[in-house]
């Protein structure tokens, strides 16, 4: 929906109002950061743009403000940034919504809250100007997302160094469009980006990384499981059982729903699982290799060290111990 508004803004089609509500923040900066600094030509914008932040704005100057007509423009821009840090903030906007002026794009961000979508104010926000309500992405939309914003700029990245970062970042969306900004800083005239980028530039390791300890026990590799559980020992940061634990949980899981797909399709597959067909192929090694009795059991082994891991029915063993005993039992 962000993205249909700006899009709109584009063809200078407006509305009067645009209420950002919802979690992810990135939807709304990136609507606020337009509605600033795209709207109006730097001429214009010298009188006919007002910012005001939830924290310290009054009322009186943000509803005067919206009535103002546009000086030497078609329109005027009036921004509240931060508007969940205003209080009655619906009793205090309605009247204005009521009878909005068309010449004055009012924009609120209300970031981590959201208005009572059955009330007076969300129906009086719908028919005079635009709601929308932010959700974070889940985990099996970001690979087609993130890839979509690389595309967008005119550059390619390969399957393996897309799942490293999304592996890597997760999904923090202003982090990731900020490691992909870094990269294509950096890669002088090249147009795709590589394995080699994403441990250059945002400082994964193509070698050491959850994506390939799930290869690793995808294949039964002992050997490599536990070169990379040393790394991972000897750098801490690099793989915390906080974010090993959770994605292998998320690999047999997906391994697990496998055995109840019917069709042999990897394109299919992919669907079913919610992955990118690219790495079906992983699925359907371990699914051969554990069979369903060791998926089952790598699942609940993760459940078990997963509360060892907090503490639970464990006196202290340390995280990367956890993780060899665990891995070592898996592959039995």
């Amino acid at each position: 929906m962000t993205d249909k508004i700006i899009a709109s803004w584009k063809r200078k089609e407006f509305k009067p109002v645009y209420w950002l509500e919802g979690e992810e923040e990135y939807f709304i900066d990136e609507v606020m950061n337009y509605a600033e600094h795209r709207i109006l030509s730097e001429q214009e914008a010298g009188f006919n743009l007002t910012v005001f932040y939830g924290k310290d704005a009054q009322w009186a100057d943000v509803i005067n403000a919206c009535r103002r007509y546009p000086m030497f423009a078609e329109r005027q821009v009036v921004l509240l940034k931060e508007g969940q840090q205003m209080k009655d903030i619906e009793k205090h906007l309605e009247a204005y919504i009521e009878h909005p002026l068309d010449t004055t794009v009012f924009v609120v961000s209300f970031k981590d809250k959201k208005v009572d979508g059955r009330g007076k104010f969300a129906k009086l926000l719908k028919q005079k100007g635009e709601l929308v309500t932010t959700k974070k992405m889940y985990d099996n939309q970001l690979p087609e997302w993130t890839n979509a914003r690389i595309q967008s700029r005119g550059y390619t990245i390969s399957q393996k160094a897309l799942a490293l970062l999304i592996d890597h970042i997760g999904n923090d969306l202003s982090r990731l469009v900020n490691e992909v900004d870094k990269m294509i800083v950096n890669l002088s005239g090249r147009t795709n980006i590589s394995e080699d980028d994403i441990e250059r530039f945002v400082g994964i390791s193509k070698e050491y990384n959850v994506f390939e300890l799930n290869d690793a026990l995808a294949q039964k590799d002992l050997y490599k499981a536990i070169r990379i559980l040393n790394y991972f020992e000897a750098n801490p940061k690099a793989g915390p059982n906080q974010l090993l634990l959770p994605s292998l949980y998320g690999f047999f899981a997906k391994v697990f729903m496998l055995y109840g797909v019917e069709s042999k399709d990897e394109k299919s597959i992919a669907s079913a699982l919610g992955v990118n067909p690219f790495f079906v192929k992983d699925y359907i090694t371990a699914a051969r290799k554990y069979e369903y009795g060791g998926v089952t059991r790598a699942l609940l082994l993760l459940h078990e060290y997963n509360l060892r891991s907090i503490g639970i029915n464990d006196p202290g063993t340390s995280d990367a111990q956890l993780m060899k005993e665990m891995v070592i039992k898996m592959m039995r």
